[in-house]
């Protein structure tokens, strides 16, 4: 915002005060007179890639809501890092909670990043390939958990633990936060902007049985923004894959009370508590309970507090859709999972923020833990040359007045 206006009005209250007989001019405000700070320049690359804005112009006249661009880093496991739209009567809103990309960039390789965290703090990181948390033996510098399975060691990053005093390292969120991602290409559609790119992940750093190759998409038009991963199994051995997401949906007015959340799941994974979020493996029926979400105009989230797992659930079109009405903003959006591997949402919203996290996702926490029981809990088996793809597609709408 230009300071120009807020500089003239004083000077020109001055020559009029002059004029009219004042001996001496009021002397300039401190606010007028103290330098601003400059404000840092977005970065044109992170994590030595190219960040990559899709574009679109609109074409509704502000009659209907429509997508506008989309904001990807490849050098950070093809983050979908901000998306904005524009909404009738409201006008451009950043659909996604995210700080601007220099202090998003400034994050990035903090203390705060061990194994790329930050990736998940903010916008909308890819989960690959576990999403959620794994729980194992804690290694003695206390870097690493080791989990079996299929009678195989897996030794992966002990990245987070709850804030309480003695909370348990465990792994969380999956192995591709921090990698860059080959092949990246962009091209222009007859209503938007596509970008497609590999991440040739490998065993993942030597944390996994097998290799993967991870294929991008991420399409925009006005009436969509639609992502795929596909992971491949490119190496000669059986290997476990879940895919996940972590965008974080703003609520455009500001009021998180009013705001509504439809989950068309009908039970819920018990946690130990909110700061280790660790499944009991009880699986606890919503209805009649404050976690039953499944009404079609969703419930209110006034004041609760949501960190949970829903699963048990409900298709429209053979597509999971979570929804997230603002009806202050007359704003919405659907979170529509396509693939049919998805059998869980996850949900992250705490009453203080203005946002909700909401993550169409393969599998359970923790899915290998004895908790389960030996239970299905989501993750696929991929046979060398074997494949699966998550699907998920965003799309606007107008809810009904209340």
């Amino acid at each position: 915002m230009s300071l120009r206006p807020q500089y003239i009005l004083p000077v020109a209250a001055a020559a009029l005060l002059t004029l009219g007989g004042c001996k001496s001019a009021p002397a300039p405000s401190e606010s007028a007179s103290t330098p601003q700070p400059a404000v840092a320049a977005a970065p044109t690359q992170i994590n030595g890639e190219d960040v990559v804005t899709l574009h679109r112009q609109p074409t509704s006249n502000g009659a209907k809501p429509e997508f506008l661009s989309a904001t990807i880093l490849p050098g950070r496991g093809m983050n979908l890092f901000q998306i904005t739209a524009n909404i009738p009567g409201k006008g451009n809103v950043e659909v996604f909670a995210s700080p601007s990309l220099a202090d998003a960039n400034a994050k990035f390789g903090g203390p705060a990043d061990l194994d790329g965290n930050a990736s998940f703090s903010f916008g909308g990181a890819f989960l690959v390939p576990y999403p959620n948390r794994i729980r194992g033996k804690l290694s003695s510098d206390g870097t690493t958990i080791s989990t079996e399975w299929h009678g195989k060691t897996l030794t992966l990053p002990a990245n987070w633990k709850g804030k309480n005093a003695g909370a348990e390292p465990h792994a969380m969120h999956g192995l591709i936060m921090n990698v860059k991602t080959d092949d990246v290409k962009t091209v222009t559609t007859p209503d938007g902007q596509t970008i497609t790119g590999t991440i040739h992940a490998g065993d993942f750093g030597g944390h996994w049985p097998s290799k993967t190759d991870l294929a991008f998409t991420i399409a925009l038009t006005g009436d969509t923004v639609d992502a795929t991963i596909t992971a491949k199994n490119v190496g000669d051995e059986a290997e476990p894959i879940a895919i996940g997401w972590h965008p974080y949906f703003n609520i455009p007015s500001g009021d998180r009370t009013q705001a509504r959340l439809h989950v068309p799941g009908e039970q819920t994974a018990e946690v130990n508590n909110y700061d280790d979020v660790f499944p009991t493996g009880k699986l606890i029926p919503v209805k009649g309970t404050k976690y039953d979400f499944t009404a079609p105009d969703g419930r209110p989230l006034n004041d609760i507090f949501l960190d949970d797992n829903w699963s048990k659930l409900q298709r429209t079109d053979g597509a999971v859709d979570v929804k997230l009405i603002d009806p202050a903003a007359k704003y919405g959006i659907d979170v529509l999972g396509l693939s049919p591997e998805i059998k869980t949402v996850q949900v992250y919203a705490p009453p203080t923020k203005e946002f909700a996290a909401i993550e169409e996702q393969y599998n359970f926490g923790d899915p290998w833990g004895k908790e389960w029981k030996g239970m299905d809990t989501g993750m696929v088996t991929l046979k060398p040359g074997a494949s699966t793809t998550w699907h998920v597609a965003l799309k606007l709408f107008v809810p009904p007045a209340q």
